[in-house]
């Protein structure tokens, strides 16, 4: 079992140094059972805003595909894969849980799970909407997509974003993930594959309208006043 910590500045903010770290931490570990955790009280609280607002639209474009490298290494890992969500899992916080295998979350009241890039005007990248369906399912993804909210546990467990609480969710994880490593690699590694093989591919239509529509709201002047309103909160 290999543990890995998330790790940066406003709750471990995802950003690109954050993401090439954990990147190079899961193709290093070569298919070895995964346990990821975030560090202090928050799994994470998403992509790191206060990077994009410095960067250029070449270098956002870069940045979202780290975020979709990042996304189909963990999904694609040959082995199991545990995030133990021991505080807030936000936006981009939410999709890297949602990339591990389970998500175990503390039951603390103060935690929120959710997919709210919507509410702050953000649109979803097609590798996360396509992450998001096959994690959560058509009708449960709708409601999660278009609701934007943020849970606390309980209903954050009925919608699917948590697998399982606990109050000691980095414990529970690595008793869940033991028990998974106990399988045959193999063998466990084969009906992964088979169970994920072409879930995040993108169609030549998807792409399409990613370069002509989702990407030049990211790269352009409107990025940079939603996340000067959403920073200046």
């Amino acid at each position: 079992m290999i543990e890995i910590t998330l790790r940066g500045r406003g709750k471990n903010a995802v950003s690109t140094e954050l993401m090439t770290r954990l990147i190079a931490e899961v193709k290093a570990a070569r298919g070895a059972p995964l346990l990821l955790t975030g560090e202090g009280d928050a799994f994470s609280a998403g992509l790191d805003l206060k990077e994009l607002a410095t960067l250029d639209a070449a270098g956002v474009e870069a940045f979202l595909a780290l975020l979709d490298e990042l996304i189909v290494v963990l999904f694609e890992h040959p082995g199991p894969t545990v995030a133990c969500l021991n505080g807030h899992a936000i936006a981009g916080g939410c999709v890297v849980a949602l990339a591990c295998d389970h998500r175990v979350l503390t039951t603390s009241p103060k935690a929120r799970v959710g997919l709210n890039e919507g509410g702050i005007g953000l649109r979803f990248p097609p590798r996360v909407l396509r992450l998001a369906r096959a994690r959560l399912g058509p009708l449960v993804e709708r409601r999660v997509l278009l609701e934007a909210g943020l849970y606390a546990p309980p209903e954050a467990l009925a919608l699917g974003l948590a697998d399982e609480l606990s109050e000691d969710a980095v414990s529970t994880g690595r008793a869940r993930l033991e028990k998974w490593a106990a399988h045959d690699a193999g063998a466990f590694a084969a009906a992964k594959a088979a169970l994920t093989r072409g879930a995040l591919d993108l169609d030549p239509d998807e792409v399409r309208r990613y370069r002509d529509e989702v990407l030049p709201r990211w790269t352009g002047d409107e990025l940079k006043k939603i996340v000067a309103s959403v920073l200046g909160r």
